[in-house]
């Protein structure tokens, strides 16, 4: 344990948290990692003023200031790399290799994205308009620039998951595009968020341009969403906080972008490599013990390879080592909390009574010494998509399997038949059927063979998956609002 006590960060300074401090557990061994700050609603709508007094300046200053400073807080995070990672593998659970390369070396990459996002035009000149004499003056020759401007103060609160991607994909856009920030991190791992601050501190960002605010009260997001001061709210989270989220926006039509849950179909078709696809939905088991909205949690596959699928998919969860995160070997850590533990098992339980099968799982692992969040990666087989573990975000180890017997037809029907729409899979060896089956879903997101993602396209979910789109250029794009200027020559 540290006994550290984390100052929050407001208008370029470290400042004491009105709350006093809170205790962030490590979920691997329930140990302290480390002591965050709790703000108060004031200390809140201080930041909130902070950044809008930042903004006109900040606004002003050119591309290339922009880039460098990014670039600079990307070469401190590239420097602190290992101490850093090891605090984000302390405060999340996740593995060694994720804390190092999908946590922090993502939030480096993304940071160096965007330096390089801040030198992209934002102006883009249309054709000239030809306009008769009329009503509304003489003849004319009509020229237009579309403009693109800064939102203004853009809220970022950000999920637990992942404490250094997650943020990353949004403060550096954010600034890149001229705008100012209040960061509100997930209670459970904030101290990754405050070493951002730490590298953007360093690297020279003015006063006031980024602030970051904590806590565990409800209160420190209400107010981080409803300041009259932000002009923008970007949200990572669940689906239910997310329309909360709106609600509060709509009223005084602040911007959003809300990246909310997912239950992502994976569609095996009959002809598919079956090794290609467990090992794509082996994911779910490995990347962060599930707790991850782009997950193939929904299998539905063909009937005639539903056993084989079966299977290899339990032969592949033979070997994945259940473990202290810090461990070598380990490939599943905890999950969060003690609270989404119970939750996650409760899910299970309820599949049972549904009347699902466990094919593997179930069971709560014991690891070391019994401390710790831990949930057995679990296969629950002869689903039906009424259960409401086929159709509720579990976001955990947990996989469901639904048969079909018919064509594509029935199997875009059912993965459609959800709430969700972020991320969906097809596998199958007759491609152009892959990627016919692929434009009928309704998902923002489809990997055709693959659960890669190409980090230029745009991200973003259909249905109460989310709104609006992020990630490469369209990041840029959802941090900005579309000006026109017209004139006569």
């Amino acid at each position: 344990m540290t006994d550290v006590q984390q100052p929050l960060y407001i208008g370029g300074e470290w400042v004491e948290p009105a709350g006093g401090h809170y205790e962030v557990i490590n979920p691997g061994d329930e140990s302290v990692v480390g002591l965050a700050p709790e703000a108060s609603r004031a200390q809140v709508e201080e930041a909130a003023r902070a950044a809008a007094e930042a903004f006109d300046s900040w606004s002003r200053t050119t591309p290339e200031a922009r880039a460098a400073i990014l670039d600079r807080a990307a070469d401190i995070m590239q420097r602190e790399y290992e101490p850093w990672a090891v605090l984000a593998r302390q405060e999340t659970g996740a593995p060694t290799g994720i804390a190092r390369g999908m946590q922090v070396g993502v939030g480096v990459a993304r940071f160096r994205r965007y330096a390089k996002g801040a030198l992209e035009p934002v102006e883009k000149g249309l054709p000239p308009q030809v306009t008769d004499a009329g009503p509304m003056g003489r003849a004319s020759i009509l020229g237009a620039l579309e403009v693109r401007q800064p939102v203004g103060v853009v809220t970022c609160i950000t999920s637990y998951n992942n404490p250094w991607a997650n943020p990353a994909g949004k403060v550096a856009p954010a600034l890149a595009m001229g705008n100012t920030v209040v960061v509100k991190p997930a209670p459970q791992d904030p101290l990754s968020v405050f070493r951002m601050a730490d590298a953007l501190h360093e690297a020279g960002v003015p006063a006031g341009v980024v602030n970051v605010v904590s806590g565990q009260s409800v209160e420190v997001g209400e107010a981080a969403v409803d300041s009259p001061d932000v002009d923008m709210v970007s949200f990572t989270g669940s689906t239910a906080v997310g329309q909360r989220i709106a609600e509060v926006c709509g009223r005084s039509m602040k911007r959003q972008l809300m990246e909310l849950g997912g239950k992502g179909a994976a569609i095996v078709f009959e002809d598919a490599d079956l090794d290609a696809a467990v090992m794509g939905i082996g994911t779910t088991f490995s990347f962060y013990s599930g707790q991850i909205c782009t997950a193939p949690t929904r299998v539905i596959v063909h009937r005639s390879v539903h056993d084989r699928l079966i299977e290899k998919l339990t032969g592949y969860l033979a070997f994945m080592k259940v473990g202290d995160p810090a461990a070598a070997g380990t490939v599943v850590g905890p999950v969060i909390s003690a609270a989404h533990r119970d939750r996650v098992e409760s899910y299970i339980e309820l599949g049972k009574k549904e009347g699902a099968r466990i094919a593997y799982g179930g069971e709560r692992p014991v690891v070391g010494d019994g401390r710790g969040f831990y949930v057995a990666p679990t296969l629950l087989v002869d689903c039906t998509n009424d259960m409401r573990v086929v159709r509720e975000e579990i976001f955990g180890p947990v996989v469901v399997v639904v048969p079909f017997d018919g064509d594509e037809d029935e199997a875009v029907a059912l993965a459609n038949d959800s709430d969700f729409g972020l991320l969906s899979y097809v596998w199958s060896g007759d491609s152009a059927r892959a990627f016919r089956v692929a434009r009928r879903l309704r998902s923002g997101g489809v990997g055709v063979n693959t659960i890669g993602r190409n980090m230029e396209a745009p991200f973003g979910g259909f249905k109460r998956s989310g709104v609006g789109r992020d990630v490469g250029s369209y990041a840029l794009h959802a941090y900005s609002e579309v000006q026109s200027i017209v004139w006569t020559g």
